[in-house]
Formats: C-alpha cells, structure tokens, sequence
C-alpha cells in the first residue's frame, strides 16, 4: 500500500520501496535565502505568470477549448504535443503553491484544470491533436511519433503535484480517469505499442504512489518491458533514437535521443526499486548505464546529448563543446534519474552529478531574469558564428519556443528544487546539496546558513530532535579536498573518503551547531584525454561553479579563438576570485592570465559563472581555453 498523501515532493517512493534514503518533501524542505531563493522569487514573479501569457498566445489553451467544444477543424495550433506544455507549467503551479501558498496560484490551477477536465472525453482519453485535427485520426495510430501517451504522462505529473500540495482536486479525477483509461487499453490482453517519447513510465509509478492502486505500477512495468524490442520507427529514425533499441534488463549505455532516454532511465528506476527483488536486473542494468553516461557522456557542465542530429548523446568520449547540444531538458532529465539513483544507492558520486547539472547545465537554461531560455546549452560560440536554427544559442536566449518543451521544465524543476537538497532515514538526516534552507523530518530539524556556491562555509543549527540518538551526514564534494567540520566549536572526525560524507552520530539537542567548512581555491580541469576536441584545453572551476570567459569582457581587439591561458601563469588557487554584489546578480568571478596568441599580449579576464553567461548581449563564449605553449 502506497504511503498517505502530504505536502510531498516530485519523487515519493513508498514504505516498501528498495531505496536507502527518503526524499523530504516541500512540507519539510523550504529554501530561505541565497542563489536558489533568487531564482525562485524570479520563477514566481517572473517566469510562471509569463508561462500563463505564452501558452495562451501560442495557442496551447485554444486547443484545450477546441477539443473541449468536440470541434474537429484545421485550426489546431502547434506541434502534436502542445498539451504537455500546460501539463509542465501546471506542475510549476502547484510546486510553486506548496512552497508558497496563495490564492492567486490556487485559481490558476483550478482554472486550467478546469479546462483540461472540459476537454476529456468520457472514456477517459485525452489528447487535443488527435480531438482536434480534422481527418478521422485514429487514437494511438501512429504512437511512434504522436506524443499521446508522453502527454498523458505529463498530466499525471501535474496531478500527482497538484494532489500533493493540496489544490483543487479536478486535475487529479482527471488523471485517474486517463489512467484507468490506459490500464483498460494497454497491456497483455490490449495496445502493445508503446509511446515513442517515455515518461508514461515515471507518471505511473509516482500515480501508483499517491494512490496506492497497483494496477498503475503493473501498467509502467508493461511499458518498460515492452521497450526494447525494435518496434519503434519514425521520422526516419531508427529504434535506438526512441530507447528501443535492447531491453532496459540488458542496456549497458545511455543512447539515443537525450532527453527520451534520461525520462525512460529515471521511469526504469521508479518501477526497479518498487519491485523490490524483482527489480534487480533493472537495477543493474541501470548501475551499468549511470556509470557509463557519467565517465564517457557528461559535459563538465553535467551538460547531456552531445549531438544535434536527433538530439542524441554521442559515442563514448565525443564531447565536442562547439557543436555541443545539452538540451536544457535533457538536463533536468539527468538530475531525475541521478536523483533517484541517490535514493537507492546512497552514493555520494549520484549527488556531486546532481549538483554539477544544477549549478551548470541546468541554470544556464534560463536568463537571471526569467522571461528567456535556451533549449541548447553550448560550452562555446565562434566569433562570427551565423546562427542556422532558431535553437543556436548564438541567437541568445529565446522567449519561448515552437517546440516549447523547456521552459515550463525549468519552471516546474526552479519551483521544486528544495526536494533536491536533502533525504532522511529512520538513522537520521542527510545533507546532499547546499543551500539556506530548513530541513527535516520526524521531529528532526536543522536549518542551513550559508552562501554556498560562493562559499564554503556551512553552518548546521539542530532546530529540533528527539530524545534518541541519530546520524547528521554531510556531503563532501568531490573537488573539497582538506574540508573541516567542527560541532560546537570542537573539531569532528574529517569525511569519509570512501562513502563522502560526514556522519555525525550523537544524541543532539537544540542550538547544537555544525560548521563544514569547504575550501574553494580556483582550480585548472584537463579532460579525460580520448575527448579529443578538447585536449590540450583548461576549464576553470571553483567550488561546483564552472566558468566561461565571454568576449565583452576581453581587451578591445582580441578575438576569442586567439586567447590561450599564459604560459607560467600563477598556481590557479592564487588567482582572483572576487565577490560582485552588483553584477550579474551578485556572482564570484574569476580573475584569469591570458594571453593573445596572435599578438603575443598578457592581459587579464574575468571569467563569469557559466550559468550567467549571454545576460549581458549574447557573444562569443568559451568554457574549455588552450594553454599557451611554454616556449611562447
């Protein structure tokens, strides 16, 4: 039986789940203050309240009215998954209201639900293309390319939050009528196609959670063991690109399209660990995938999906940063599965990747001000690049999107990214990302100051405890090396370098205060040498912060692709890392030695965090920098 409804998060395994940790759910994880705290107060002024605009104008909402008025026509607005748009944005909404109830927020939910459940038909199918488009459409006649079920999918999710948070209730009828709908339709005895975009899988579980009907989970276990096996061809694409290419038991590697593929790993995993037993070849199918993406297939940003064509992750190794893709989606899709991956496995290597993605590949998928996004996340633009499609990030940022998957993803994922921070188990809690946040469970509770990403400080203040003994774990990242903890002014055992937490055991009491301290001296990153278009290159790093140089902050007449890093340049641990409250949003730079190969000048730059680049007028950009030859 699934555990009872309550202020939750966006993954809530149940009591009988094969996971080691427990995610806290935004009832018992609130962010107050800091980097996260900003983009949150801009994702709710800013960012959602201009989703609402866009999705009317795009015509997303027409197609709701359309089919809710059983108008067949010519006049359906957009690609065939313009629904899903509404579903994500709505999922923003109610994160955004269960960390921040208001009136304002309940209506818009309701509202829209309103109009979703207008649009249902009385069997319980939804989909305004197939409603909506005149031609006698079949229902799930072509589901290699129709979006039908991967729109479903997204409507369970926002019913699921919208459940959690305790909004108005119609979103969530809806969501059990479309899956009592697919149960009836699909399985062993129905339908044995499957839907060519995944996350069906990962919004049935999560439907099964809330609503402890088994029938929900049988049906995701359904659609995972019947990917695998060929069948899906569209758009001239082969099996692979639909992560149908080998079944999800016997999958060594990510592959395919990014963000399909993240979905379905992230949907294997909801499904692997509530079978429990029956669920150890998909566990260690996906042990073998997550190790392979992460050594071969991650961008130093925790970017995903190397390749345009097919916006696909490439072959081991083939991480070009010019033409790389990173789909900001494709992103989100990594900390999901990584997220849960951390949940069953406790490995602090799953926490250091979910942290990279979210100060790096994931922020840079929005402006600091919230009304512009990339789909694409580059790790460079040549001077002169003449942009070919409206997705180069040598456009800048867009608006909004024809195919306008990102920004309500970044929007439901800004909302809900305290759920990301910590987890708890009956020994205690444990701190994975940090932020100024209060945090807890079962009558534990701390709260966490400090101005991480721009500093290692973190203070722990127990708030409250229970009169037995139990364990605080604090992470230590991978690149804190010489990292301090003391507990109440005494020095503590240092982290343990195998596991890479701190865990402090003892009986707490109120006001008991834990200081980590994480040193961040500047630091020069080579990549692995079989990346062949960056050997030779240096990426600039301090703390989880990866950073890029960009042009308008280069001497007048140097050209990007000239600059190198000085030969002889000073340790990168004394280089300048200067705090800038009035720039950028009150970021750290970085002060670094260049020189002009062409030229043969020495000049210093300021490198910016890489998630802030293109906020000043988009330009060229670099992440990785040659070094310059010692004999020059």
């Amino acid at each position: 039986m699934a555990q009872p409804s309550y202020v939750g998060g966006p993954v809530q395994p149940t009591t009988a789940a094969s996971t080691s940790l427990i995610p806290l759910g935004l009832a018992d994880a609130c962010i107050t203050g800091g980097l996260w705290a900003a983009r949150q107060r801009v994702n709710r002024e800013v960012s959602i309240p201009n989703g609402a605009r866009r999705l009317r104008d795009a015509g997303n909402l027409d197609d709701l009215a359309m089919a809710a008025a059983g108008t067949e026509s010519q006049d359906y607005r957009g690609p065939v998954f313009m629904d899903s748009d509404v579903y994500k944005w709505l999922e923003a909404v109610a994160w955004e209201y269960a960390r921040e109830p208001s009136d304002e927020l309940a209506e818009l939910f309701a509202t829209t639900s309103g109009a979703v459940a207008a649009a249902q038909k009385n069997d319980g199918y939804l989909n305004t293309y197939v409603q909506v488009t005149r031609g006698g459409r079949e229902r799930y006649r072509d589901l290699s390319s129709s979006h039908e079920l991967y729109c479903m999918g997204h409507l369970i999710q926002a019913a699921v939050a919208g459940r959690r948070a305790g909004l108005d209730d119609t979103l969530w009828k809806v969501a059990i009528r479309v899956a009592d709908h697919l149960v009836a339709a699909f399985g062993p005895d129905g339908l044995r196609d499957i839907d060519g975009h995944p996350v069906i899988e990962m919004a049935l579980v999560e439907l099964y959670r809330e609503s402890g009907d088994e029938r929900y989970l049988r049906l995701a276990q359904w659609f995972v063991d019947a990917r695998g096996h060929g069948t899906n061809r569209a758009y001239g694409r082969e099996p692979i690109y639909f992560s149908d290419r080998v079944p999800a038991v016997e999958a060594s590697s990510v592959e395919g399209h990014a963000v399909r593929a993240l979905y379905f790993a992230a949907g294997v995993c909801d499904v692997a660990v509530e079978r429990g037993r029956d669920g150890k070849g998909y566990l260690d199918a996906q042990a073998r995938q997550w190790e392979h993406m992460v050594d071969t297939k991650t961008y130093l940003t925790g970017g995903l999906g190397s390749r345009w064509d097919g916006e696909a992750f490439g072959d081991p190794y083939e991480l070009p940063p010019d033409v790389a893709y990173c789909e900001t989606c494709a992103a989100i899709g990594g900390v999901q599965w990584t997220w849960r991956r951390l949940l069953h496995t406790d490995d602090v290597r799953c926490a250091d990747l979910a942290e990279r993605i979210l100060y790096n590949g994931f922020l840079s998928g929005t402006s600091l001000s919230g009304n512009e996004f990339f789909y694409v996340n580059t790790l460079q633009v040549r001077t002169g690049a003449v942009p070919d499609d409206h997705r180069q990030p040598a456009n800048g940022r867009g608006k909004w999107f024809h195919v306008a998957c990102c920004p309500p993803n970044v929007m439901r994922t800004v909302s809900s990214v305290a759920a990301y921070l910590a987890t708890h188990d009956p020994d205690g809690l444990q701190l994975h990302v940090y932020a100024n946040a209060e945090l807890g469970a079962d009558r534990r509770r701390v709260s966490v100051q400090t101005d991480y990403p721009w500093h290692g400080r973190v203070t722990v203040t127990v708030a409250a405890t229970d009169q037995t003994e139990w364990t605080l774990s604090l992470r230590v990242p991978s690149w804190a090396e010489s990292a301090t903890v003391r507990v109440n002014d005494e020095p503590a055992e240092p982290a343990d370098r195998q596991t890479g937490y701190v865990r402090l055991r003892r009986h707490w009491r109120p006001a008991d205060r834990v200081v980590l301290d994480l040193p961040m001296p500047v630091r020069l990153t080579a990549a692995d040498p079989r990346v062949d278009a960056v050997r030779g290159a240096r990426a600039v790093e301090r703390g989880p912060v990866v950073y890029a140089l960009e042009q308008v902050d280069l001497p007048e007449g140097v050209v990007m692709e000239d600059v190198e890093i000085a030969a002889g340049a000073s340790d990168p641990a004394d280089w300048p890392a200067t705090r800038r409250p009035d720039f950028l949003d009150d970021v750290v730079t970085v002060t670094v030695p260049l020189r002009d190969r062409r030229t043969g000048l020495n000049f210093t730059a300021d490198a910016v965090p890489y998630f802030a680049w293109d906020n000043r007028g988009v330009g060229p950009m670099r992440v990785w920098i040659p070094l310059a030859s010692p004999t020059t």
